[in-house]
C-alpha cells in the first residue's frame, strides 16, 4: 500500500510557537505578576575577595515599600544550605560549600550579602543603597599560573590549595592506544603549543528570572531555566523539601546556550524568603547582575604537543589543560573540560593519545557549561595545531587532514579516546564545502596578494570537525561520576476526538521542540501537523525529564517520543484488529490507516481512539486507554561532524579583520525540519565567530568584572557577520531509529577555529603563528609588527608566545 499523505519528516515547516514568542504574546518568568506578589533585589559584594566583618541593613528596613531584609544568617542561620554540584570527577575534588548569601567572606566580586523584599521592583533596589557592609580585603587571586602558583593566596583557606582536581586519561592504561611518551620521543615532527581558550558570557536575551508562591498545597517555582526537572530535584534536596511538594515550570524561555543550566543561590533564595513570610516573591536579575553573577564558559590554558611523521601521519598527541572554575564548583562545570577529553583527537587516527586536566579557583566568576561544553575547547586546539602541523611541512592544511582523517569505509570506527563513531563521511563533506567555497580559486587569490604585497592579505580557514553530542549513556555518565542519568522521557496522550498531546521531558528553551515534535508524531500517528499538541516544561504535566542541554532534545528526547508513539500503534492495533475481526498480524499500518492485508476493511487510528474512549467494544483485559510513555537512554552518542571553510581579509596597516565569505557542510544524519537545522547551525556560527573575534569577559587587578555591560562586552550584530552559505551531507546515526544527530551545538564548535586560522594564515608569512582571542584589530596589528621584528617569527611573542617547534625530533 502506497500513502498519498506527504511525509512531515524533512519539511521545511516554520515553527508552530514562533507566532507566540515573536510577537509577545506569551509567559516570560518576569511577565508572571501574583496576587500579593512581592519583589527581591540582591546587594552584591563590590570586593573579589574580602572578609565580611558586619552587615547592618537596619536603615533599609525603614524604607518606604520595604517588607524585609535578610542576611545569611536570617536566611539559613545553621548554614545548611549550599549549592550542588552534580559532577564531582575525582574522589578527592575539592567542593568548597557555596552558600546561599556570603556570611564570612565574598569570593567573588557579585556574591550576594544582603537581600531586600519589597512591594515593587524599585523600592528593592532602592533600598540596597541603605544596607552598610564593613569589609577588610583579602588577597585576590587571578589567572589560572598565578592560582597554582607557590604562595599563590587561596580561595577557600580551608581547602589548603587551589587546585580543585586532576584528571587524566591515557591511551596506554586504558587500552585504547598506544604510549604517548614514546610515541613523542620518536617523532619526526614535533609541536608544541599554547592555546587560551578566553572566559566567555553565554548573553542569553532573557536575563534570569524567578518566582515562587508558597500559598498552594505545593510550592510552585517559574523559572527561566533550561532544566526544570533537575532544578526540581536539587532544589528539593537542597532545601529539604518532599520533592512531591515541589512544582518546577520553565515557561517560554528566552534562549539559555547552558547559561540556564546552573543551579544557583537566587531560586533558592527565593523558595526561603516565600516559605518565611507565606507570599509569592519574585527575582529578575539586571543585565549587569548576568554578566557579573551567572555562570560564565571557556577559560582555559591548553598545552598541546603534537608529534607526526615527515609526510604528514601523526604518532601522538598529548593534551595538558588548565581550567578556570571561578570561585566555586558550578552545577555541571568541573566536568565541562573531560566532556571534551574525548575529543582532542576529533576525526583524526591518533595512535598514542595523553589528556590531563587541572581544574583551579580562582577569585572570579564560576564557569560552567555554554554551548558546546568542553568540545569547542577541544576543536579549536586540535584544528589550530593540524594548521600549524601543514605550516611546518609545507603542506596544504586540507592534505594534511585528509591523510590522518578516518575514511567513510572504516566505519564504525573506535578511536584512541575510546569512543566509537559510528557512521560518517568526511571526503563527501569536504568535497563539498571546497566546491561551494571555490578553494582553488581563493589560494590563488592569497598568492596573487602576496606576490604583489598588498597591504590587505587575504587568509583560507578551515576546521574539519566532529563533536559528541546527545548527552548522553546513563553508563558512560556513570563511568564518569556524574550524579543523574542521560535518558529522556516522553508519553503520548491520544484523546478521544483523534487529537494529540506529546509530552516531553526535553524542555526547550528556542530549539523549536513544538514543531520538530508535532512533526515526529504525526508521521509515526498518521495524524495531521496541526492535530499535536507539545506539552513541556512543567514538572506536573511532565513529571519525568532530564531537560535540555548537549544537543541531546532529538537524539534522545525525541527518540523517546518515537518510543512512545510506537507503542500507541501497538495498543491500537490489537484494538483495530478486534474492530475489524481479524488478527493484528494480518493489519498494515500506513498513514494514520488500519487495512487488513488482501481486503477493503480498514479503519483510521482517530476512529479507533474513539472507540477507545467509548470502551463499548474492546477485546477482553484490554484498557480502555491508548495513552502510552517510553523512557529511552541512548546506547551511544551521536557524532555530527562537517567542514567549515573561512575566508578572512586582514589589513596588516590597522588590523582589521573582515570575513569574507564562510561555507559550511555539516552531516547531522537525518534532518526532521531543514529550516530549524539551518537556524541553530547559523545562531551557532555566531556565538562561534563571536568568541574568535569579539567577545572577552574580563576582569582587573583587583577582581572587578570590567566587561560587565554590552557597552563593553563586545557582541556582533547582524551587520558584523558575513552571509553564511550552507549545506548538509546525510549519513545517518546507526544508534537511534530516526538516524537523527545533534545539530545545536555544531556551528560554535567548528567556527572559531575555522575563523582563527584564516587570520593566522593571512599572515603567517609576517612571522605570525598565533593570534590569543580574541582577535580584535589591535591584537593582529601588534602580532604582525612584533611577528616582522622577529626573525623567521616562530616562537616569538607574535605568535603569543605559544611553543616551539622540534622538527628534528631532539632539541627545543
Amino acid at each position: 500500500m502506497t500513502s498519498t499523505i506527504e511525509p512531515e519528516v524533512g519539511k521545511a515547516r516554520t515553527r508552530k510557537e514562533d507566532a507566540r514568542l515573536i510577537t509577545g504574546r506569551t509567559r516570560w518568568t518576569d511577565n508572571i505578576t501574583l496576587p500579593g506578589m512581592l519583589h527581591v533585589a540582591i546587594l552584591r559584594s563590590p570586593f573579589a575577595h574580602a572578609r565580611i566583618n558586619s552587615v547592618d541593613t537596619s536603615a533599609a528596613r525603614d524604607l518606604p515599600g520595604v517588607v524585609a531584609v535578610y542576611t545569611a544568617r536570617d536566611l539559613d542561620p545553621d548554614s545548611s544550605v549550599g549549592m550542588p554540584c552534580a559532577w564531582p570527577i575525582t574522589p578527592d575534588m575539592k567542593q568548597p560549600r557555596r552558600p546561599v548569601l556570603a556570611a564570612d567572606q565574598v569570593n567573588f566580586a557579585g556574591e550576594g550579602v544582603a537581600v531586600v523584599v519589597a512591594r515593587s521592583k524599585a523600592e528593592a533596589a532602592d533600598a540596597l543603597e541603605a544596607i552598610d557592609v564593613d569589609y577588610d580585603d583579602l588577597p585576590v587571586v587571578l589567572g589560572l599560573e598565578n592560582a597554582i602558583a607557590e604562595g599563590a593566596p587561596l580561595v577557600h583557606e580551608d581547602l589548603g590549595t587551589n587546585k580543585q582536581a586532576t584528571w587524566i586519561f591515557d591511551s596506554a592504561e586504558a587500552g585504547t592506544g598506544e604510549n604517548v611518551e614514546q610515541a613523542i620521543a620518536g617523532g619526526e615532527v614535533v609541536l608544541r603549543r599554547r592555546f587560551r581558550q578566553q572566559r566567555l558570557v553565554p548573553a542569553f536575551m532573557e536575563p534570569r528570572s524567578v518566582v515562587v508562591d508558597p500559598t498552594g498545597a505545593q510550592i510552585t517555582m517559574w523559572s527561566s531555566t533550561q532544566v526544570p526537572h533537575i532544578l526540581k530535584t536539587m532544589a528539593a534536596l537542597t532545601l529539604g523539601i518532599p520533592e512531591h511538594k515541589l512544582r518546577v515550570i520553565a515557561p517560554d524561555v528566552g534562549g539559555g546556550f547552558g547559561g540556564k543550566i546552573a543551579v544557583l543561590p537566587e531560586e533558592t533564595m527565593a523558595v526561603l524568603i516565600a516559605q518565611k513570610l507565606g507570599r509569592p516573591v519574585k527575582w529578575t536579575e539586571t543585565r549587569s547582575e548576568t554578566m557579573q553573577t551567572a555562570h560564565h564558559g571557556r577559560d582555559q590554558i591548553q598545552d598541546i604537543t603534537l608529534s607526526a611523521t615527515r609526510d604528514g601521519r601523526l604518532t601522538g598527541l598529548k593534551v595538558e589543560l588548565l581550567a578556570d572554575m571561578g570561585a566555586y564548583n558550578g552545577l555541571v562545570g568541573p566536568g565541562v573540560p573531560i566532556l571534551g577529553a574525548f575529543m582532542f583527537n576529533a576525526i583524526y587516527k591518533v595512535p598514542a593519545y595523553h589528556f590531563a586536566c587541572t581544574n583551579v579557583f580562582t577569585n572570579t566568576t564560576l564557569t560552567d557549561a555554554y554551548r558546546g561544553a568542553g568540545r569547542p575547547e577541544a576543536t579549536f586546539a586540535i584544528e589550530r595545531i593540524m594548521d600549524e602541523l601543514a605550516a611546518e611541512l609545507g603542506m596544504d592544511p586540507l592534505e594534511v587532514r585528509e591523510k590522518n582523517w578516518i575514511r567513510h569505509d572504516e566505519f564504525p570506527f573506535t578511536t584512541v579516546a575510546g569512543l566509537t563513531y559510528d557512521s560518517g563521511n568526511y571526503e563527501a563533506a569536504t568535497a563539498r564545502a571546497k566546491e561551494l567555497f571555490d578553494y582553488e580559486g581563493l589560494r590563488r587569490e592569497q598568492r596573487e596578494r602576496r606576490e604583489r604585497n598588498d597591504p590587505v592579505q587575504l587568509g583560507i580557514g578551515m576546521s574539519t570537525f566532529t563533536e559528541m553530542c546527545g548527552l548522553a549513556p546513563s553508563r558512560v555518565l556513570g563511568s564518569l561520576d556524574y550524579a543523574a542519568g542521560g535518558w529522556e522521557h516522553a508519553a503520548i496522550r491520544m484523546l478521544p476526538t483523534g487529537k494529540v498531546e506529546v509530552i516531553t521531558g526535553a524542555s526547550a528553551h528556542g530549539q523549536g521542540h513544538e514543531t520538530a515534535w508535532s512533526q515526529i508524531v504525526a508521521d509515526r500517528l498518521g495524524v495531521g501537523f496541526d492535530d499535536v499538541e507539545v506539552i513541556h516544561g512543567d514538572t506536573q504535566s511532565s513529571h519525568k525529564g532530564m531537560d535540555t542541554y548537549g544537543s541531546r532534545s532529538l537524539a534522545v528526547g525525541g527518540i523517546a517520543v518515537v518510543k512512545a508513539a510506537e507503542k500507541v500503534v501497538d495498543k491500537a492495533r490489537t484494538i483495530a484488529a478486534h474492530l475489524l475481526e481479524c488478527s493484528p498480524d494480518d493489519l498494515e499500518f500506513e498513514g494514520g490507516k488500519f487495512s487488513v492485508r488482501g481486503t477493503d476493511a480498514s479503519t483510521t487510528i482517530q476512529d479507533v481512539a474513539f472507540a477507545t474512549f467509548a470502551a463499548h467494544n474492546l477485546p477482553d483485559g484490554m484498557e480502555p486507554t491508548l495513552d502510552s510513555e517510553a523512557v529511552f537512554d541512548p546506547e551511544n552518542f551521536s557524532f555530527p561532524h562537517g567542514t567549515h571553510l573561512c575566508a578572512a581579509e586582514v589589513d596588516t596597516e590597522t588590523g582589521r579583520v573582515r570575513l569574507r565569505s564562510y561555507v559550511c557542510v555539516d552531516d547531522v544524519g537525518k534532518v526532521v525540519n531543514p529550516l530549524i537545522v539551518e537556524g541553530q547551525v547559523h545562531g551557532g556560527l555566531a556565538q562561534g565567530i563571536a568568541q574568535a573575534l569579539y567577545e572577552e569577559a574580563v576582569f582587573d587587578e583587583s577582581g572587578t568584572l570590567t566587561t560587565g555591560t554590552f557597552a563593553d562586552y563586545l557582541l556582533p550584530s547582524a551587520v558584523d557577520l558575513p552571509t553564511f552559505v550552507t549545506d548538509r551531507t546525510e549519513t545517518e546515526a546507526t544508534s537511534n531509529p530516526l538516524g537523527v544527530k545533534g545539530v545545536g551545538e555544531a556551528g560554535t564548535i567548528a567556527s572559531t577555529p575555522a575563523v582563527v586560522n584564516a587570520i593566522v594564515d593571512a599572515v603567517r608569512h609576517h612571522g605570525v603563528d598565533d593570534i590569543e582571542m580574541p582577535c580584535s584589530p589591535m591584537r593582529v596589528w601588534s602580532a604582525i609588527h612584533r611577528g616582522r621584528s622577529d626573525a623567521g617569527g616562530v616562537g616569538s611573542e607574535a605568535g603569543g608566545g605559544l611553543g616551539s617547534i622540534d622538527a628534528s625530533g631532539g632539541a627545543q
